[in-house]
């Protein structure tokens, strides 16, 4: 079951409808459901909804996995500019980012202080951040990572898709040292070999590049506080929902099966 809900940005006073999945048996049942929260969330269920007429499949794969939980995908704005900004937790460093107004922190308190108790009122959950993740890509992908570490008392997972790291690498790397994580934390980071810059062969697996080079920057710190972390390089994979469909399998078994 897909609700469709609306709600406003706080900081910004305007629409960001929620995409809710309930699991079938959600009526008939008394169980209550971890969550999993994702950018994007137009993107996530339907082609109808989805910005270049393809989804990541996610209501097909959730009839059929083996575990029931609910799935908030919320939605980002849609004029000029505003994705990008309320995606985009630091300052960038540099190109046409450096301009935008980093409001990804207000995103996720606007996610904290009002989606997600919203959710908790609302649907039968569980609220603890055992049972909580956070997942996105491109923008969104550079999101999960920043929910994920910077409110890791909150979100104990999360799914970083072809994430936009490498903007910010400076402020990623300075979080990451200021905020350690708790150890009880997976962290799951995908790009495709198509996004690599500078790859000679893009039909093997990517242990070279600088998109290589700055995940496993962040690999290894997370990996040394004991972190649990899954890092892939998806061959021929490229930056479109297409690709990312093809990773829902592995990125939700490593973060709520293992």
């Amino acid at each position: 079951m897909i609700i469709k809900k609306e709600f406003t940005f706080t900081a910004e006073k305007k629409p960001r409808p929620l995409h809710i999945y309930l699991p079938d048996n959600y009526e008939t049942s008394k169980d209550r459901y971890p969550v999993m929260y994702f950018f994007d969330g137009h993107n996530l269920f339907t082609n109808e909804d989805a910005t270049y007429g393809k989804s990541w499949g996610m209501k097909d794969f959730m009839q059929w996995w083996p575990k029931d939980m609910i799935i908030v995908g919320i939605e980002c704005g849609h004029g000029e500019g505003e994705r990008l900004s309320e995606y985009l937790p630091y300052p960038a460093e540099y190109g046409k980012f450096a301009e935008l107004k980093p409001l990804g922190d207000e995103t996720f308190k606007w996610i904290i202080e009002e989606i997600k108790p919203m959710i908790d009122k609302e649907y039968r959950t569980y609220d603890n951040r055992q049972c909580t993740a956070i997942g996105g890509s491109s923008m969104g992908g550079l999101m999960a990572l920043y929910g994920a570490t910077h409110y890791n008392d909150v979100f104990s997972k999360g799914a970083c898709i072809s994430s936009s790291i490498g903007i910010c690498m400076t402020y990623i790397m300075n979080e990451l040292y200021r905020n350690p994580v708790d150890p009880d934390t997976r962290i799951y980071l995908s790009w495709g070999t198509k996004e690599a810059r500078g790859l000679d062969n893009i039909w093997a697996e990517d242990t070279t590049s600088q998109t290589y080079r700055y995940h496993a920057k962040i690999a290894k710190k997370l990996e040394k506080e004991g972190a649990a972390v899954r890092m892939i390089s998806q061959v021929g994979g490229g930056h479109c929902e297409a690709d990312w469909e093809k990773l829902v399998p592995d990125f939700m078994h490593f973060l709520w099966m293992m």
